[in-house]
């Protein structure tokens, strides 16, 4: 059945109309645009990838705000919020096109990630009484779904209105040595109080494990302001996930006297550097945090609030989910350009991923990742940005 969308063009430009079909086929009409203040070229996000079809979309909301998507991997283009002199800021890194996307040397930047968001040992678990073997793609164990995970796929893609847009990709049974046919839909959408909503749904004909998050890469400052570790941040958890050196769980402990400890708002860079075996591991942070539920906006849990130094710009993590993922940029390595020129020098950008903690499948004490015919995985979880 055919479904009309709008791919909405950038500030003061025209607007373009899409047509798409759940093949991912597509005509459009009008012209390339460019958004100045993003530095962004539409045309670079009109390709065939896999024999479907890629584009560029823009939400915007009534205070400003504007948030670009790919359905190339569900990416994060960029998200202009106003800094504390109302400035619009950038505050994602991004690549410029897709296929910068499809080539670089990080394949995670602003990406839906999917079936499983971060690590499963040695790429194997069981389920009711089956062995599953995955891909592995990060040593000896599985990263973000497996080496073609949901970064890389086109997903379908309808914009019912211009604050909203929905992406769907079923995943066939036994892709990347997941069981089960997973059909996914996850809905991104602007609020009028500079939130973007992120809603993930799924359902599956055979028991099967999910764990779905957003990579985002933000640098609060704006892109290519340089690194983070000025910005203040703080968890709201009273407990973290300790790694093994391959950055598989290894328990749960308490932040209490560690580095991890960011309980009360502490520069992300202030004990980075510390003489510690888990920061050694990870190169820096790259861990998930055990949430305490602290009550927040939206009735979520309250998962963490960054600013950015330079800026001002506040950012408050709102989740249904048990944990988030601090990651520091601590494999950011000069390799690629991003949009505006700038490189992706070390620790330029930090993650915030909300989600079930790693391993699960592998872990009985951490709380279930199963899905199983009949049920719906479904989450909700916030970006929310203030001055």
């Amino acid at each position: 059945m055919n479904k009309t969308f709008q791919i909405l063009a950038f500030a003061a430009l025209a607007v373009s109309v899409v047509s798409c079909n759940n093949a991912g086929e597509q005509k459009s009409g009008g012209e390339d645009s460019t958004d100045t203040s993003s530095q962004q070229s539409a045309s670079k996000f009109d390709a065939t990838i896999d024999g479907r079809k890629t584009a560029l979309y823009t939400l915007k909301n009534t205070n400003g705000m504007t948030l670009t998507i790919t359905n190339y991997g569900g990416r994060f283009v960029s998200l202009m919020v106003p800094d504390s002199s109302g400035k619009m800021t950038d505050v994602v890194i991004a690549m410029d096109g897709v296929e910068a996307f499809k080539d670089a040397t990080e394949p995670y930047l602003g990406a839906t990630i999917g079936r499983y968001g971060n690590r499963i040992a040695k790429g194997k678990f069981k389920l009711d009484g089956q062995e599953y073997t995955l891909a592995l793609n990060n040593g000896v164990n599985t990263l973000h779904g497996g080496k073609k995970g949901f970064q890389y796929v086109v997903w379908d893609a309808i914009q019912p209105n211009d604050s909203t847009l929905e992406l769907s990709y079923t995943s066939p049974d036994m892709e990347e040595g997941y069981p089960g046919e997973l059909k996914t839909k996850v809905v991104y959408s602007l609020t009028g109080d500079n939130a973007v909503k992120m809603e993930y749904t799924a359902t599956t004909n055979k028991p099967t494990v999910v764990n779905l998050t957003n990579h985002a890469f933000f640098n609060l400052n704006g892109a290519g302001s340089g690194d983070i570790l000025s910005h203040q941040l703080q968890i709201f958890a009273d407990k973290y996930i300790p790694v093994d050196t391959t950055l598989i769980p290894t328990g749960i402990k308490p932040v209490a006297g560690t580095p991890f400890d960011f309980r009360n708002p502490t520069a992300i860079g202030a004990r980075i550097e510390d003489d510690n075996e888990q920061l050694k591991a990870g190169k820096g942070y790259d861990h998930c945090y055990v949430l305490n539920g602290t009550k927040g906006d939206y009735g979520m849990t309250h998962a963490a609030r960054a600013k950015g130094d330079k800026s001002g710009i506040i950012m408050d993590v709102l989740t249904q989910e048990p944990g988030v993922q601090l990651y520091t940029g601590n494999f950011m390595q000069s390799k690629n350009t991003l949009v505006g020129g700038f490189k992706d020098d070390f620790r330029t950008a930090f993650c915030l991923e909300t989600q079930h903690y790693p391993d699960s499948p592998n872990q009985p004490s951490f709380p279930s990742t199963v899905l199983k015919p009949g049920e719906t995985y479904h989450t909700i979880s916030y970006y929310k940005f203030s001055k």
